[in-house]
């Protein structure tokens, strides 16, 4: 019976290593692979939040860069000295909007309280590394704003003569390069954290598969014991229940 209980917990929990009392060392093996393990898990959320935020600063940074290639179409076309009085102001009212979007893009460029985009954050941000916490990835900043360090851009600017067309487009042309620049440096810290993040699920997996290995039960050795014990067990009961029939089988004999 004491066997078939022992048996019977192995199954209901999965484990063949319950509690210290089971075996001593593989329990305590076991729970510091387990706090291990809970601390890899801090850092896959740390970096998932990593990812999410260089995904949104990405994405926004597109469309910056997509915006900016339609100012340039339109700051050259403003070069025309032929064009009208009202031909060029429509081309500045274009103009305008299109630095509108962009200051947009840059607002909404927000993940969890967190925007890369806008300056706010000065030096980026450090997210774990290590169950330790003693490593960090660091997701650099870039200040996208207007009249800003990498767009010189701003509301300022104006197509409304072809000297201010001009100066728009050589202030234009640094913005594109800074921008991709800029971005360029957030994907290549974007892929970074995604190789340390798929590396941190496969220690994970390894790790619980180790902690498996040590006190997780194996179902079908414990299932086969399990009806042999119950074998063992009716076959008992029947053994007793013939041996206690015995002494009346002997007295059966002496009755004339």
């Amino acid at each position: 019976n004491q066997r078939l209980d022992d048996v019977q917990g192995r199954i209901s929990t999965g484990l063949k290593v319950q509690g210290a009392k089971d075996n001593a060392s593989i329990w305590a093996i076991a729970q510091a692979q387990r706090a291990e393990l809970g601390a890899l898990n801090a850092v896959k959320q740390s970096l998932a939040r990593a990812t999410s935020l260089a995904d949104v600063a990405l994405s926004a940074g597109d469309s910056i860069s997509d915006l900016l290639n339609q100012l340039k179409e339109k700051v050259v076309a403003a070069q025309d000295v032929s064009l009208s009085t009202q031909s060029r102001e429509l081309y500045n009212d274009d103009f305008q909007a299109l630095l509108r979007a962009i200051e947009s893009a840059v607002e909404n460029a927000e993940f969890d309280g967190g925007n890369l985009l806008n300056g706010s954050i000065s030096i980026g941000i450090a997210f774990l590394a290590n169950a330790d916490a003693t490593a960090f990835i660091t997701l650099s900043a870039k200040d996208l704003t207007l009249s800003g360090p990498i767009i010189s851009l701003s509301t300022a600017d104006s197509l409304a003569t072809t000297t201010g067309a001009a100066q728009a487009l050589t202030r234009l042309n640094d913005s594109i390069t800074a921008v991709n620049s800029a971005l360029g440096e957030i994907g290549a810290k974007a892929k970074q954290i995604a190789a340390h993040s798929n590396f941190v699920v496969k220690l994970t997996d390894t790790l619980e598969a180790g902690i498996g290995n040590l006190v997780d039960a194996d179902m079908a050795k414990e299932s086969a014991r399990l009806q042999a014990l119950q074998v063992q067990q009716q076959l008992g009961v029947q053994a007793l229940s013939i041996a206690n029939q015995g002494p009346q089988i002997l007295l059966s004999l002496f009755q004339r």
